[in-house]
């Protein structure tokens, strides 16, 4: 009988340096996707998939951060007086939304790093890793998909996409079997590997199920790609040691932590809703006929 995935960290101590100046007091983190903050949008995903205890891993000037998910009496008894019980009841849900602990990367040094400061909130369980500038639509929430395939093979599960290869680099790859569409056993992973020495065109995007023998691993690893404890390295020797998986998840994502990324996240995630869709749209196609005649 496996262990179900009860625990989930999301590593959000980045200094944000490709947002600067907004992200100079700013966490990055916070930077809003039309009107909600893009970290909600992860602790959500990991709610809607069954995960309810999630430990934020934050760094320097990242408080705002935790006030965001905590009540806010102030806000809360102004918006009582004015009758907005609407807004009430909106900052009163993000305050429940989750049980949220948070502790602090002292220094950045990665995201391996990042991840083995939650090792003492993680005990010896499987738990979910979720990063901040991956957010995912989908129908089934991606940590779903990744949750269910870990019911079925009872070892880490990473996910994964297919990216061209001018953008290999920018990511860690994995070597695979195909198992069944979607579904590759994983027989080697390399981090940020130049296109021509790229095992595939499969890269790892922020989503994963590990096993909590990783920590034993990180422990141990030393400096990788851009002298940080990486994640990946650390993987690629649980590799060896433990059976893992990869899944092409379904859904669109999003790379919230690039610039073009982001803005495409704000303009489509602010297509999609009711109350701003429909004239947003308007002045989108008013916008581009002006451009295309000017």
């Amino acid at each position: 009988m496996f262990k179900k995935v009860r625990k989930a960290v999301i590593p959000a101590a980045g200094l944000g340096v490709r947002f600067l100046p907004a992200t100079k007091a700013l966490p990055k983190e916070m930077l809003p996707i039309v009107d909600q903050p893009g970290i909600q949008y992860i602790i959500e995903e990991a709610v809607e998939s069954g995960v309810q205890d999630i430990l934020i891993v934050t760094g320097r000037n990242k408080r705002a951060i935790e006030d965001h998910f905590d009540r806010s009496l102030e806000l809360e008894q102004h918006l009582t007086e004015k009758g907005k019980e609407d807004l009430l009841q909106l900052v009163r849900r993000i305050a429940d939304i989750a049980e949220i602990c948070y502790v602090r990367q002292k220094q950045p040094l990665g995201l391996g790093h990042a991840v083995y400061c939650a090792r003492q909130f993680i005990g010896y369980e499987p738990f979910a890793v979720l990063l901040g500038d991956d957010i995912v639509r989908s129908r089934v929430p991606c940590l779903r998909q990744l949750k269910d395939l870990y019911a079925e093979v009872g070892c880490s599960v990473i996910a994964v996409m297919e990216v061209p290869p001018e953008d290999v680099g920018k990511y860690g790859i994995i070597d695979a079997e195909q198992v069944r569409p979607g579904v590759y056993r994983i027989v080697d992973l390399v981090e940020k590997p130049k296109p021509e020495e790229a095992p595939s065109r499969l890269a790892i995007i922020g989503r994963y199920i590990i096993e909590p023998q990783v920590m034993d691993i990180l422990e141990g690893t030393s400096p990788g790609a851009g002298g940080e404890i990486q994640l990946t390295d650390a993987l690629r020797v649980l590799c060896r040691e433990r059976p893992m998986y990869a899944l092409a998840f379904e859904g669109r994502r999003y790379d919230v932590g690039d610039k073009l990324g982001y803005l495409k996240a704000v303009v489509e995630f602010a297509l999609e809703r009711e109350d701003l869709g429909g004239e947003f749209r308007e002045y989108l196609r008013a916008l581009c006929a002006h451009k295309a005649t000017s």
